[in-house]
């Protein structure tokens, strides 16, 4: 079995900065691409930024300029460093990543967090 866990999520007032952070972890055999997610009550969830296991980054076009993702693959970890902060931007973020995991397959799966909460006051 494999997991993810966030954090870092809190409180911020606009204009502020957040640091997120996601480690994997369990019987990992290779992460691919990896992302961020965040979804408001009553709003869809959109894919807010994601970056490949080569390290190519998208985002986006809201937080473009304002956010970076970055991972460290040695210690199976994605973080998203948030500057910049609107209250548009309050939401619970969700680690995503495809992971392959166990002794048996090689095949890809997507793996979830459990969420972590990100409140922009203005």
């Amino acid at each position: 079995q494999v997991q993810l866990v966030e954090s870092g999520g809190g409180l911020v007032q606009a204009g502020g900065s957040l640091r997120l952070s996601c480690a994997a972890s369990g019987s990992i055999r290779s992460i691919d691409a990896m992302a961020w997610y965040r979804q408001a009550p009553g709003k869809q969830r959109e894919l807010v930024a994601a970056i490949t296991s080569g390290g190519i980054t998208s985002y986006l076009d809201s937080v473009k300029g304002r956010f970076t993702i970055s991972r460290d693959n040695a210690k199976n970890t994605v973080s998203l460093q948030m500057n910049s902060l609107k209250p548009e931007d309050t939401a619970v973020y969700y680690c995503n990543a495809n992971i392959a995991y166990g002794l048996g397959s090689i095949a890809f799966r997507p793996v979830w967090g459990q969420g972590t909460q990100v409140t922009v006051s203005s």
